[in-house]
């Protein structure tokens, strides 16, 4: 084995992947990074980087050869086996669900694994997809540990009047609770901004992770407080190809009308969100520069819903000190930064256009009561520091 930890993120849409060496005593180098995205759409690529960022490999793929998560998985491997000293000391993968049970990062055992699996009806864009790595690696490589690290753990910090829904004590002795995900990106802002950002660490914050998955989190002095998706990966927050918060009467009218459980779970899934309203793309990036009325209809939405929901979750902060965007959008799109922002200066805030279309690390002006960031997320050096500690017994 060699003393290096593979981290491996896989997505609905993307497989991303680094490579971290443990050099020292509980301190990692990240050694390369890449992923393929654009996985099953017309133009699929293979990205990587090393640790300094200098370019590694920067390829467009032909669509048949990233037609589905098995066939990026074998571009990853083709392409890091000659390059690794050998078998991967441990193995982190993120999985988005971790049910009631899992409160932290642990050793994938099969029975863990069969628990992760019965929890794919409440994840099915995300968890069979972050399942898919670690069977392939129990099958044919059973010596390598593997670690699970959860999307949901992080919320677990939350007051038990958070994540209940106002349904019948039964429900929540089986896990109908409000779970909360994209953890794995909060943790590592909550670390980032203690780093770059001391002062706005210990206070009241409001993180948007906004991609193609979307949600907002409340943070105080780095913990968990609130945030918007719930039972699943649908709530909260429109999303890419996500409603986002839904009557649960829409459900019930479209059985009446006909539909089935798999048409519901599609349309939910994969049909709705900014591709459903828009009928154009669930790209940000392709609706910006769109100039059809359905493509600005889907932006306005989705700006105006992540403002409504930032101001909502100022309750459970009890006030607001800073505001960070993040993730790809969040990290890349002044425009959207802009438009969120605009719906919520009746709260002081005040975004400098220079700053914002820089993507600096501070947009606001010094007089806005709420100052605004834009920190890049890295929710997979938060897996291999998981990752380490938990297969050091650290966790």
């Amino acid at each position: 084995m060699s003393d290096l930890i593979l981290v491996v993120n896989a997505g609905s849409s993307s497989l991303k992947f680094q490579v971290h060496e443990i050099v020292g005593e509980r301190q990692l180098s990240m050694l390369m990074g890449g992923q393929v995205s654009g996985i099953g759409g017309s133009r699929p690529a293979f990205r990587v980087k090393d640790g300094a960022g200098e370019c590694l490999a920067d390829t467009q793929l032909a669509p048949e050869q990233a037609k589905d998560l098995a066939g990026a998985q074998e571009i990853m491997a083709a392409w890091l086996q000659p390059r690794m000293s050998g078998p991967p000391m441990a193995v982190g993968h993120r999985i988005v669900h971790g049910g009631p049970k899992m409160t932290r990062s642990v050793l994938i055992s099969q029975d863990i694994y069969d628990y992760l699996e019965s929890l794919v009806p409440l994840a099915p864009l995300h968890q069979h997809n972050n399942l898919a790595p670690v069977r392939v690696i129990m099958d044919h490589w059973p010596e390598i540990r593997q670690v699970a690290c959860f999307d949901t753990a992080f919320h677990r910090t939350q007051d038990r009047v958070v994540e209940r829904f106002a349904l019948p004590q039964e429900f929540f002795d089986r896990g109908v609770r409000r779970y909360g995900f994209h953890g794995l990106s909060y943790q590592y802002i909550a670390g980032r901004l203690r780093q770059v950002l001391p002062e706005v660490a210990q206070g009241r914050v409001i993180a948007a992770h906004l991609g193609s998955g979307a949600s907002a989190c409340a943070m105080v002095d780095g913990v968990s407080r609130e945030t918007t998706m719930g039972f699943t990966a649908l709530d909260g927050l429109p999303m890419g190809t996500r409603p986002g918060r839904l009557d649960a009467g829409v459900v019930l009218w479209m059985l009446e009308q006909g539909m089935s459980h798999d048409e519901i779970q599609d349309l939910l899934y994969n049909r709705s969100g900014m591709k459903g309203m828009s009928g154009i793309s669930n790209d940000m990036r392709t609706l910006l520069a769109s100039s059809e009325t359905s493509a600005r209809l889907a932006v306005d939405y989705f700006t105006y819903r992540t403002a409504e929901s930032i101001a909502g979750l100022c309750v459970a902060a009890q006030g607001l000190d800073a505001l960070v965007f993040t993730a790809g959008v969040g990290e890349n799109s002044p425009e959207i930064r802009a438009a969120v922002c605009r719906r919520l200066e009746w709260m002081g805030i005040k975004v400098c256009a220079e700053a914002n279309a820089d993507n600096a690390l501070t947009i606001s002006t010094p007089d806005s009561r709420i100052s605004v960031h834009v920190v890049a997320t890295n929710e997979e050096e938060v897996i291999a520091r998981q990752t380490y500690d938990t297969i050091s017994g650290l966790l």
